[in-house]
């Protein structure tokens, strides 16, 4: 990203909702959106590294409560809440940063909440588990704080491998309900 360039635009933008960027509230204000932006949209730029795996006999694996923020790629307002992941290995398991790493990859971009959750489950699916189950429960300010201004909550799941055997993914959505807190499903 060019931080000089989205400098520019934002002043040009403060100019255009008819505000001064020279008053001293905005005088910073393009640098600091500039900066912002580079954090908010770093999964661009960043690898989830799932090569670093451990070798373990592990039936299933839950990580839940896992958040994340995300900027609506409709209006370029944020959405924001918890991720879910299961997962039952192969042998081999993955470090809890790596998965935090691989949901910032995706949520750190112009994006939606069921990609989001779909590249998630895809990426960890190739990495060869015999099975994956990413549920993602969040809050989106483009329907909360514009259009038909209401409060509701989105969940999307996706599914691979054995959890889409419908016994299965009874089972292990069972679970992450039962040990998910403050759940929205």
């Amino acid at each position: 990203m060019d931080n000089e360039r989205v400098k520019k635009l934002v002043r040009e933008l403060i100019i255009e909702i008819g505000e001064d960027p020279t008053r001293e509230g905005l005088k910073d204000t393009p640098e600091r959106i500039a900066n912002m932006y580079g954090e908010i949209f770093g999964g661009y730029e960043s690898s989830s590294e799932l090569s670093v795996q451990f070798s373990e006999d592990s039936d299933t694996v839950v990580a839940r409560d896992i958040q994340f923020y995300s900027m609506c790629e409709h209006h370029m307002l944020p959405f924001f809440g918890k991720i879910h992941i299961a997962y039952s290995p192969n042998g081999r398991v993955f470090g809890i940063s790596k998965l935090i790493r691989l949901v910032e990859k995706y949520s750190k971009r112009l994006q939606i909440q069921e990609r989001v959750t779909k590249n998630i489950a895809d990426e960890l699916f190739a990495q060869g588990v015999k099975g994956v189950v990413v549920v993602a429960e969040a809050e989106h300010l483009c329907m909360k704080m514009r259009g038909v201004r209401n409060d509701a909550t989105l969940s999307s799941v996706a599914y691979r491998g054995i959890y889409e055997n419908k016994e299965e993914k009874e089972n292990i959505m069972a679970m992450i309900r039962k040990s998910t807190s403050n759940s929205l499903f």
